[in-house]
Protein backbone atom coordinates (compact mmCIF):
# COMPACT_ATOMS: atom_id res chain seq x y z
CA UNK A 1 0.00 0.00 0.00
CA UNK A 2 1.29 3.50 -1.02
CA UNK A 3 2.09 5.94 1.78
CA UNK A 4 0.20 9.41 1.50
CA UNK A 5 2.05 12.44 3.47
CA UNK A 6 -0.87 15.25 3.99
CA UNK A 7 0.08 18.39 3.40
CA UNK A 8 -0.40 21.96 5.47
CA UNK A 9 -0.37 24.84 5.41
CA UNK A 10 0.71 27.79 8.21
CA UNK A 11 -0.57 31.22 8.83
CA UNK A 12 -1.37 33.24 11.57
CA UNK A 13 -5.43 34.81 12.27
CA UNK A 14 -7.86 35.85 14.41
CA UNK A 15 -9.87 33.18 16.45
CA UNK A 16 -13.42 33.94 16.54
CA UNK A 17 -16.86 32.29 15.30
CA UNK A 18 -16.91 31.85 11.45
CA UNK A 19 -20.06 32.17 9.68
CA UNK A 20 -20.98 34.30 6.96
CA UNK A 21 -22.65 37.93 8.80
CA UNK A 22 -21.65 40.05 12.14
CA UNK A 23 -24.69 38.99 13.62
CA UNK A 24 -24.52 35.30 12.80
CA UNK A 25 -20.72 35.72 14.28
CA UNK A 26 -21.83 37.10 17.64
CA UNK A 27 -24.66 34.57 18.13
CA UNK A 28 -22.54 31.91 17.06
CA UNK A 29 -20.02 32.86 19.67
CA UNK A 30 -22.59 33.15 22.94
CA UNK A 31 -24.01 29.46 21.68
CA UNK A 32 -20.64 28.18 22.83
CA UNK A 33 -21.12 28.92 26.59
CA UNK A 34 -17.89 27.73 27.85
CA UNK A 35 -15.47 29.63 25.34
CA UNK A 36 -17.96 32.74 25.51
CA UNK A 37 -15.34 35.09 26.99
CA UNK A 38 -12.43 33.89 24.81
CA UNK A 39 -12.80 37.16 22.60
CA UNK A 40 -10.16 38.13 19.99
CA UNK A 41 -7.70 36.02 20.76
CA UNK A 42 -4.35 36.59 18.79
CA UNK A 43 -3.76 32.98 17.43
CA UNK A 44 -0.17 31.82 15.65
CA UNK A 45 -0.78 28.62 13.85
CA UNK A 46 2.33 26.41 12.75
CA UNK A 47 1.73 23.93 11.20
CA UNK A 48 4.18 21.12 10.27
CA UNK A 49 4.47 17.29 9.21
CA UNK A 50 5.77 14.90 11.78
CA UNK A 51 8.47 13.11 10.78
CA UNK A 52 7.78 10.21 13.18
CA UNK A 53 7.22 6.81 11.71
CA UNK A 54 4.11 4.92 11.93
CA UNK A 55 1.26 7.00 11.52
CA UNK A 56 2.46 10.05 10.08
CA UNK A 57 0.37 12.30 11.75
CA UNK A 58 -0.01 15.61 11.12
CA UNK A 59 1.22 18.15 14.43
CA UNK A 60 -0.25 21.41 14.89
CA UNK A 61 1.23 24.07 17.00
CA UNK A 62 -1.21 26.65 18.62
CA UNK A 63 0.12 29.58 20.46
CA UNK A 64 -2.26 31.78 21.85
CA UNK A 65 -2.11 35.30 23.04
CA UNK A 66 -4.86 37.72 24.20
CA UNK A 67 -4.46 41.29 23.36
CA UNK A 68 -4.52 44.34 25.90
CA UNK A 69 -7.91 45.40 26.63
CA UNK A 70 -9.59 47.20 28.90
CA UNK A 71 -12.49 44.66 29.73
CA UNK A 72 -11.06 42.62 33.22
CA UNK A 73 -12.31 39.36 31.53
CA UNK A 74 -10.07 39.75 28.37
CA UNK A 75 -7.43 41.16 31.02
CA UNK A 76 -7.24 37.61 32.79
CA UNK A 77 -6.29 35.81 29.46
CA UNK A 78 -3.26 38.09 29.01
CA UNK A 79 -0.34 34.96 28.58
CA UNK A 80 0.54 32.83 26.55
CA UNK A 81 -1.38 28.99 26.16
CA UNK A 82 0.11 26.67 23.86
CA UNK A 83 -1.63 23.55 22.74
CA UNK A 84 -0.25 20.97 20.00
CA UNK A 85 -3.00 19.82 18.31
CA UNK A 86 -2.09 16.28 16.60
CA UNK A 87 -4.15 14.29 13.68
CA UNK A 88 -3.80 10.88 14.02
CA UNK A 89 -5.58 7.51 12.70
CA UNK A 90 -8.32 6.48 14.94
CA UNK A 91 -7.15 3.42 17.28
CA UNK A 92 -9.22 1.40 19.35
CA UNK A 93 -8.25 3.91 22.57
CA UNK A 94 -9.86 6.68 21.45
CA UNK A 95 -13.49 5.12 21.86
CA UNK A 96 -14.18 7.08 25.49
CA UNK A 97 -13.39 10.84 23.57
CA UNK A 98 -15.12 9.87 20.31
CA UNK A 99 -18.44 8.79 22.61
CA UNK A 100 -18.53 12.26 24.59
CA UNK A 101 -18.05 13.61 21.21
CA UNK A 102 -20.86 11.83 19.60
CA UNK A 103 -23.34 11.44 22.63
CA UNK A 104 -25.95 13.68 21.50
CA UNK A 105 -25.05 12.68 18.22
CA UNK A 106 -29.47 11.43 17.45
CA UNK A 107 -30.11 13.95 20.17
CA UNK A 108 -31.96 12.24 23.33
CA UNK A 109 -32.27 8.81 21.35
CA UNK A 110 -31.65 5.97 23.25
CA UNK A 111 -29.54 3.85 20.51
CA UNK A 112 -26.61 2.25 20.59
CA UNK A 113 -23.90 4.36 20.34
CA UNK A 114 -21.12 2.18 21.37
CA UNK A 115 -21.19 0.11 18.52
CA UNK A 116 -21.32 3.37 16.04
CA UNK A 117 -18.16 4.67 17.94
CA UNK A 118 -16.27 0.83 17.29
CA UNK A 119 -17.64 1.03 13.69
CA UNK A 120 -15.64 4.72 13.39
CA UNK A 121 -12.46 3.22 14.97
CA UNK A 122 -12.23 0.11 13.18
CA UNK A 123 -12.06 1.98 9.90
CA UNK A 124 -8.47 3.41 9.93
CA UNK A 125 -7.88 4.22 6.27
CA UNK A 126 -10.68 6.79 6.42
CA UNK A 127 -10.55 9.09 9.40
CA UNK A 128 -9.60 11.44 11.67
CA UNK A 129 -8.90 12.33 15.30
CA UNK A 130 -7.56 15.58 16.71
CA UNK A 131 -5.85 15.20 20.26
CA UNK A 132 -3.61 17.45 22.08
CA UNK A 133 -0.88 15.27 24.40
CA UNK A 134 -2.74 14.44 28.06
CA UNK A 135 -5.50 16.50 27.59
CA UNK A 136 -8.08 14.29 25.65
CA UNK A 137 -9.60 14.02 22.26
CA UNK A 138 -11.08 17.51 20.57
CA UNK A 139 -12.22 16.21 17.34
CA UNK A 140 -13.60 13.31 15.10
CA UNK A 141 -13.77 13.13 11.42
CA UNK A 142 -14.54 10.22 8.75
CA UNK A 143 -17.25 8.46 6.30
CA UNK A 144 -19.45 5.06 6.33
CA UNK A 145 -20.60 3.69 3.68
CA UNK A 146 -24.33 3.14 4.63
CA UNK A 147 -24.20 -0.23 2.28
CA UNK A 148 -21.22 -1.91 3.61
CA UNK A 149 -22.75 -1.36 7.45
CA UNK A 150 -26.31 -1.52 6.91
CA UNK A 151 -26.87 -4.49 8.64
CA UNK A 152 -25.15 -3.21 11.85
CA UNK A 153 -27.88 -2.41 14.38
CA UNK A 154 -26.61 1.30 14.82
CA UNK A 155 -26.70 2.28 11.21
CA UNK A 156 -30.52 0.63 11.12
CA UNK A 157 -31.44 2.86 14.50
CA UNK A 158 -29.85 6.13 12.63
CA UNK A 159 -32.35 5.60 9.73
CA UNK A 160 -35.63 4.86 11.79
CA UNK A 161 -34.93 7.73 13.50
CA UNK A 162 -34.17 10.08 10.39
CA UNK A 163 -37.30 8.23 9.49
CA UNK A 164 -38.96 9.02 12.42
CA UNK A 165 -37.81 12.87 12.48
CA UNK A 166 -38.42 13.63 8.55
CA UNK A 167 -41.67 15.00 8.13
CA UNK A 168 -41.42 16.06 4.17
CA UNK A 169 -43.10 13.06 2.33
CA UNK A 170 -41.12 14.20 -1.12
CA UNK A 171 -37.83 14.15 0.87
CA UNK A 172 -38.90 11.32 2.88
CA UNK A 173 -38.92 9.33 -0.54
CA UNK A 174 -35.51 10.33 -1.14
CA UNK A 175 -34.17 9.35 1.79
CA UNK A 176 -35.67 5.25 1.89
CA UNK A 177 -34.50 5.71 -1.90
CA UNK A 178 -30.71 6.83 -0.39
CA UNK A 179 -31.01 4.15 2.20
CA UNK A 180 -32.12 1.86 0.41
CA UNK A 181 -31.18 1.44 -3.85
CA UNK A 182 -28.84 4.25 -3.25
CA UNK A 183 -26.90 2.78 -0.43
CA UNK A 184 -23.64 1.55 -1.45
CA UNK A 185 -22.62 5.06 -2.94
CA UNK A 186 -23.81 7.07 0.10
CA UNK A 187 -20.97 7.89 2.83
CA UNK A 188 -22.45 8.84 6.29
CA UNK A 189 -19.97 12.02 6.78
CA UNK A 190 -19.33 12.28 10.79
CA UNK A 191 -18.33 15.39 11.93
CA UNK A 192 -17.99 16.35 15.73
CA UNK A 193 -16.15 18.62 17.67
CA UNK A 194 -15.55 20.73 20.84
CA UNK A 195 -17.17 24.11 20.14
CA UNK A 196 -13.71 25.77 20.46
CA UNK A 197 -11.79 24.12 17.96
CA UNK A 198 -10.01 26.63 16.06
CA UNK A 199 -11.32 27.13 12.73
CA UNK A 200 -8.00 27.34 11.09
CA UNK A 201 -8.04 23.18 11.34
CA UNK A 202 -11.05 22.86 9.37
CA UNK A 203 -9.85 22.85 5.90
CA UNK A 204 -7.24 20.45 6.64
CA UNK A 205 -9.02 18.29 8.49
CA UNK A 206 -11.56 18.27 5.44
CA UNK A 207 -9.08 17.84 3.17
CA UNK A 208 -7.53 14.81 4.94
CA UNK A 209 -10.59 13.06 4.87
CA UNK A 210 -11.58 13.67 1.02
CA UNK A 211 -7.69 13.01 0.01
CA UNK A 212 -7.91 9.63 2.09
CA UNK A 213 -11.61 8.54 0.48
CA UNK A 214 -9.55 9.17 -2.70
CA UNK A 215 -6.71 7.16 -1.56
CA UNK A 216 -8.64 3.88 -0.13
CA UNK A 217 -10.40 3.99 -3.67
CA UNK A 218 -7.15 3.35 -5.24
CA UNK A 219 -4.74 1.90 -2.15
CA UNK A 220 -7.72 -0.83 -0.34
CA UNK A 221 -6.17 -4.37 -0.73
CA UNK A 222 -9.48 -5.73 -2.36
CA UNK A 223 -11.98 -4.94 -5.01
CA UNK A 224 -14.89 -4.82 -2.68
CA UNK A 225 -12.98 -2.56 -0.18
CA UNK A 226 -11.77 -0.08 -3.02
CA UNK A 227 -15.90 0.05 -4.10
CA UNK A 228 -16.96 0.90 -0.65
CA UNK A 229 -15.02 4.47 -0.82
CA UNK A 230 -16.98 5.22 -4.31
CA UNK A 231 -18.92 7.48 -3.03
CA UNK A 232 -21.53 9.45 -4.96
CA UNK A 233 -22.79 11.52 -2.43
CA UNK A 234 -22.95 12.21 1.32
CA UNK A 235 -25.21 12.04 3.94
CA UNK A 236 -24.68 15.04 7.11
CA UNK A 237 -26.78 15.58 9.65
CA UNK A 238 -26.00 18.32 11.94
CA UNK A 239 -27.11 21.27 14.21
CA UNK A 240 -28.19 24.87 13.68
CA UNK A 241 -30.51 27.65 15.21
CA UNK A 242 -33.53 28.71 13.19
CA UNK A 243 -35.74 31.60 13.55
CA UNK A 244 -38.92 30.95 15.17
CA UNK A 245 -40.45 32.89 12.65
CA UNK A 246 -38.10 31.60 9.89
CA UNK A 247 -41.34 30.15 7.63
CA UNK A 248 -42.25 33.89 7.25
CA UNK A 249 -38.95 35.18 6.57
CA UNK A 250 -36.69 35.87 4.03
CA UNK A 251 -33.16 36.79 4.39
CA UNK A 252 -33.10 39.47 7.31
CA UNK A 253 -35.74 41.26 9.25
CA UNK A 254 -35.28 45.00 10.61
CA UNK A 255 -33.45 43.54 13.66
CA UNK A 256 -30.93 41.66 11.32
CA UNK A 257 -31.93 38.52 12.05
CA UNK A 258 -30.82 35.66 9.79
CA UNK A 259 -33.20 32.75 9.04
CA UNK A 260 -30.45 30.36 10.58
CA UNK A 261 -27.64 30.56 12.55
CA UNK A 262 -25.35 27.58 11.42
CA UNK A 263 -23.30 26.28 14.66
CA UNK A 264 -20.62 25.00 12.58
CA UNK A 265 -19.60 27.07 9.44
CA UNK A 266 -19.18 24.26 7.11
CA UNK A 267 -22.62 23.67 7.39
CA UNK A 268 -23.77 26.84 5.59
CA UNK A 269 -21.48 25.42 2.99
CA UNK A 270 -22.42 22.16 2.67
CA UNK A 271 -26.48 23.39 2.95
CA UNK A 272 -25.79 25.61 -0.12
CA UNK A 273 -24.10 22.84 -2.35
CA UNK A 274 -27.04 19.95 -1.08
CA UNK A 275 -29.21 18.28 -3.32
CA UNK A 276 -32.15 17.98 -0.56
CA UNK A 277 -32.17 18.31 3.06
CA UNK A 278 -34.47 18.61 5.70
CA UNK A 279 -34.59 20.45 9.26
CA UNK A 280 -36.61 18.99 12.62
CA UNK A 281 -36.66 20.11 16.34
CA UNK A 282 -34.39 18.96 18.91
CA UNK A 283 -35.17 18.30 22.26
CA UNK A 284 -31.44 17.58 23.91
CA UNK A 285 -30.33 20.37 26.19
CA UNK A 286 -28.81 23.54 24.91
CA UNK A 287 -27.46 26.80 25.53
CA UNK A 288 -30.62 29.29 25.72
CA UNK A 289 -28.97 33.47 25.35
CA UNK A 290 -31.21 36.62 24.91
CA UNK A 291 -29.76 36.78 21.32
CA UNK A 292 -30.90 33.44 20.50
CA UNK A 293 -34.43 34.06 22.37
CA UNK A 294 -35.73 33.84 18.92
CA UNK A 295 -34.22 31.01 17.60
CA UNK A 296 -35.03 27.06 17.78
CA UNK A 297 -32.17 24.34 18.00
CA UNK A 298 -33.00 22.37 15.16
CA UNK A 299 -31.27 19.35 13.38
CA UNK A 300 -30.13 19.89 9.89
CA UNK A 301 -30.20 16.41 7.73
CA UNK A 302 -28.34 16.97 4.01
CA UNK A 303 -27.44 15.20 1.23
CA UNK A 304 -24.18 16.64 -1.05
CA UNK A 305 -23.05 15.11 -3.99
CA UNK A 306 -19.69 13.77 -4.30
CA UNK A 307 -18.90 15.93 -7.30
CA UNK A 308 -19.54 19.27 -5.13
CA UNK A 309 -16.76 18.21 -3.06
CA UNK A 310 -14.28 20.36 -4.94
CA UNK A 311 -16.51 23.54 -4.75
CA UNK A 312 -17.41 22.55 -0.76
CA UNK A 313 -13.00 22.29 -0.09
CA UNK A 314 -12.82 25.75 -2.21
CA UNK A 315 -15.54 27.58 -0.91
CA UNK A 316 -14.06 26.38 2.86
CA UNK A 317 -10.70 27.95 2.32
CA UNK A 318 -12.04 31.03 1.42
CA UNK A 319 -14.30 31.38 4.46
CA UNK A 320 -11.44 30.57 6.97
CA UNK A 321 -8.97 32.64 5.09
CA UNK A 322 -11.06 35.45 4.59
CA UNK A 323 -9.31 38.58 6.57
Amino acid sequence: MVTRRRTRHSRSTIVRPVTFSSFARSVAHLATAYTSKRQKLEMKLQRYLSSAPGDGFVKQSLEEKSEESESSEEEELQGVIQADFEFFDPKPDDFHGVKVLLQNYLDNEQWDLSAFVDLILGQTTVGTVVKIEDDGLFAVVTALNLGRYKDHKCMMEIKEFLIKVCQDKDVMDDLRLLWDEQAHGVGLLVSQRVANLPPQLLPPLYNALFDEVLWATEDEPTEELRKAFCFKSYLIFSKIYKHKNADHKKGKNSHNEEVIIYIKPEDEIFHKLCLWSFCFPLHSEHVTTHELRNYRLMGLVMVVEADKVANFREELHSLIDEP
